[in-house]
């Protein structure tokens, strides 16, 4: 029976963040994604380690994979990682690492710290990647700083999707908890 229960749960929970990643297909303004959200949820819900990095970060990779060969993709080659791909995925696997004790308790709050949090390191980490990889920038501190505000305008973007992806996974999940005892952690 405790076997069948952590796979009902692995299953749903994987479910969850495969279901909201396809979201990325969809038509939508510049860095209105569920990933932030999907790191958050995986690291509160997989009771594994390794499943709350791989299966968040997998499920990234192969959204990446069909955006950048299916809808970004030209000249007929195939992108299995764009450039600088490995500053975001810093930021994917801060966003976990943080979220595993942030979510030792799972409450509204924390998942609006959470999202927060998520939206920050992203921002912080990522556009630091645009800095130093880029040739956009001088690379001094008014050159980073420079950076740092022309991606101001996607801040809003990033916390309202990490928002919304986080209400809606933590919502729906703690939701189907209490109506589903499978789903429930012993």
């Amino acid at each position: 029976m405790v076997h069948q229960k952590i796979n009902i749960r692995f299953g749903i929970i994987t479910t969850c963040i495969i279901l909201v990643m396809c979201s990325r297909i969809v038509p939508h303004i510049w860095n209105f994604t569920p990933v932030g959200a999907v790191c958050l949820f995986g690291s509160a819900y997989f009771e594994k380690k390794w499943q709350a990095y791989f299966v968040p970060l997998f499920a990234i990779w192969a959204s990446d994979i069909y955006m950048n060969n299916v809808i970004y993709g030209q000249n007929n080659t195939f992108t299995l990682f764009y450039d600088g791909f490995y500053w975001q995925y810093i930021a994917y696997i801060l966003i976990i690492f943080i979220a595993a004790f942030l979510f030792q308790k799972i409450n509204v709050v924390r998942v609006l710290g959470g999202s927060l949090l998520a939206t920050f390191l992203f921002f912080f980490v990522s556009n630091f990647g645009v800095w130093v990889g880029s040739g956009m920038y001088a690379k001094t501190l008014l050159g980073l700083i420079e950076c740092y505000i022309a991606a101001i305008p996607f801040l809003w973007a990033t916390f309202t999707s990490d928002l919304l992806y986080s209400s809606v996974l933590f919502g729906s999940f703690s939701f189907a908890q209490k109506k589903i005892p499978l789903l429930q952690t012993s």
